[in-house]
């Protein structure tokens, strides 16, 4: 059904498929869809109330940001939402799109709202009115009367997503301003603030390209507690370690566009290198845990063109023969946008290794993504080296260790 401006139409469907989709060309900007979900007086109870390309998944789960494919000349967003398990305080489920140019210059633009069971078609909304907005509310879902409907809305904003995610009540960051005598040739937009963005298995990857995060440095910090330590031991009776002894490694492979790969670890101090490759740096070896700064990575994103790919991993030099008792937490630290979490689920196998992140360039756009994995070591290989065969890195590997 073709809804006009401002009209609605019942949704019967528990689940719908919502696309948004646009014509791609030369000169045509990009665009991305959010959701907002929102309480009978229009606002955010918090920023988890906000799915995005760097937060694709309500805490809930009734959301879902699901990504973009082509279709023919075209390319189509797609969110999830299942109706029937939006908690009962949200009233509203705003459907949005923003553009780094403007949707003047965005053709074919449209919303389609589908059953997800069938794909058949509830409504379908195309807006034709668009000039300088560089975000707009296409429609919404919401709740009338015990049931759900949906409206097209057309709503524009001249002030991005953030002014879009500003008035629904989403906290924002202004930048600061530039430093006199430095000319401002365009005020900065400001940037939608998250307090943290935890990668989990249902929402396992973020943009760092598409948070701003293409230049400067980015910090990738370790740290890792007992998970249920009486006064620091770790297990109880003969296998009893304690948290002081155990020397946790945090471990970076590389591979750079270019071909040339390697390895950034304590071990023979391969400390690595911020401003020459692998523009990978190890700042020292934390031997105890009981830095206040743990063990980090810096990489630089200055020459993420030449980066193809990066391995975070994180290995137990000794104190313990697995990742058993262990909490560990990895953080990255991007030069834009909220940090990034990493969390090692509870180890119940014999593992002393610990894949956390792959960051990827992808077609220029710099990806992170939860891996999370323990890694067992098959007969005859070294820690570091079972990481590069379950990664297929391809390195040679002889015997080394610490001074």
């Amino acid at each position: 059904m073709s809804l006009r401006k401002g009209a609605n139409t019942p949704v019967a469907s528990p689940v719908v498929r919502v696309e948004l989709g646009w014509r791609t060309g030369p000169g045509a900007p990009d665009v991305d869809a959010s959701a907002l979900l929102l309480t009978a007086g229009g606002r955010v109870r918090s920023d988890d109330d906000f799915v995005f390309y760097n937060q694709p998944v309500h805490p809930r789960g009734a959301v879902r940001h699901e990504g973009r494919r082509q279709d023919g000349a075209g390319v189509v967003e797609t969110v999830q939402v299942s109706l029937a398990s939006v908690e009962q305080d949200i009233a509203t489920v705003v459907l949005a799109a923003s553009t780094d140019g403007t949707f003047g210059r965005v053709s074919g633009l449209y919303i389609r709202v589908l059953d997800a069971a069938t794909g058949a078609e509830t409504a379908r909304f195309d807006p034709v009115d668009a000039t300088t907005e560089t975000a707009f509310v296409l429609g919404e879902l919401y709740r009338r009367n015990g049931a759900w409907k949906f409206r097209a809305v057309g709503q524009g904003y001249a002030s991005g997503l953030a002014g879009l995610a500003t008035d629904f009540g989403i906290t924002v960051d202004e930048p600061a301003a530039p430093a006199p005598p430095a000319p401002v040739i365009a005020p900065v937009p400001p940037q939608v603030r998250l307090t943290k963005i935890t990668l989990t298995k249902t929402a396992p990857s973020v943009s760092l390209t598409k948070q701003g995060a293409t230049s400067g440095a980015m910090r990738v910090n370790l740290s890792w507690s007992a998970r249920t330590p009486p006064r620091g031991w770790m297990n109880k009776g003969r296998d009893a370690v304690r948290l002081e002894d155990v020397d946790l490694d945090l471990s970076c492979l590389w591979e750079l566009r270019n071909g040339a790969s390697g390895i950034v670890h304590p071990i023979n101090n391969q400390f690595g290198s911020y401003h020459e490759p692998p523009y990978v740096q190890l700042d020292h070896d934390d031997r105890t845990g009981g830095s206040d700064e743990g063990e980090n990575l810096t990489i630089n994103l200055d020459h993420t063109s030449e980066i193809k790919r990066l391995l975070v991993f994180v290995a137990v030099y000794s104190g313990a023969s697995s990742f058993a008792g262990l909490h560990g937490v990895a953080t990255l630290y991007p030069p834009a946008g909220p940090p990034i979490e990493v969390q090692l689920d509870e180890c119940t196998v014999p593992a002393p290794v610990a894949a956390i992140a792959l960051i990827e360039n992808i077609d220029g756009e710099l990806i992170v993504r939860r891996e999370a994995k323990y890694i067992i070591l098959p007969p005859g290989v070294f820690k570091q080296q079972a990481v590069d065969l379950a990664y297929d890195w391809g390195l040679s590997w002889q015997s080394a260790s610490k001074d």
